[in-house]
């Protein structure tokens, strides 16, 4: 026959039990919340991290594409920011550029600016679209290759021979002197660009490009800035 279970009908030890399991309930209950704290705090932490690397790239940027002689809306720029430890950027062509964390996290504004400068002159001056990836001494990442030519992975012989036909020396040559062009209208002087570059060369060495066979040594360009008036 069933009956309603009272205290009196409870033995100590199942008392026991039932305190025992109350408790590991109790600590699920709380491990969980804080495991969901930290994850909204992580996320949250995250995004301001996010929103404050946008913040400095249109700091950065917008003085920049102000003065450009080939002036695009506000609105069409899209700057994309590509989870890799390499020290890369590029401009994609139609306003889009591609900036890694490995760049914003180990360049200063002055060495970011010039880098960006130097991507911008490239769209300003019409270098082909879709093959215009970093200039600035550094060897080309997967992830970002990737980024520009979804798939290439799995064509990377191809991918690179397409890479290094579009560039040659003089238009990396063109987009520096040109770069310099835009930071002077934007108020900074042409140390600015020596001064990444001089950054780039003693980070990654008197490279011409990695795989950007085309691209002239990062000495030869800091020699050809030296020379400008």
């Amino acid at each position: 026959m069933n009956s309603v279970l009272s205290p009196k009908a409870i033995s100590p030890l199942n008392q026991l039990g039932i305190v025992v399991s109350l408790a590991a309930i109790i600590l699920a209950l709380a491990s969980e919340s804080h495991a969901l704290r930290n994850e909204r705090y992580s996320r949250n932490r995250n995004s301001q991290h996010a929103e404050r690397q946008m913040d400095r790239l249109r700091n950065v940027m917008l003085p920049l594409l102000r003065v450009t002689d080939h002036r695009l809306p506000r609105e069409d720029i899209r700057v994309s920011v590509v989870e890799d430890p390499a020290i890369n950027a590029a401009s994609a062509g139609d306003g889009q550029y591609y900036v890694t964390t490995g760049l914003l996290n180990e360049a200063n504004d002055d060495q970011l600016r010039g880098v960006l400068a130097h991507e911008i002159a490239h769209e300003d001056l019409g270098h082909p679209a879709k093959a215009q990836v970093v200039g600035v001494g550094v060897g080309l990442s997967v992830a970002l290759l990737e980024k520009l030519f979804p798939g290439s992975g799995a064509v990377t012989p191809i991918t690179g021979n397409l890479i290094s036909n579009s560039y040659s020396r003089p238009l990396e040559l063109e987009a520096d002197r040109h770069a310099v062009t835009l930071l002077r209208r934007a108020g900074y002087s042409k140390q600015t660009m020596t001064n990444t570059l001089s950054w780039l060369m003693r980070r990654n060495g008197d490279s011409g490009g990695g795989i950007l066979a085309t691209h002239p040594a990062t000495s030869e360009r800091i020699k050809a800035l030296q020379l400008l008036r």
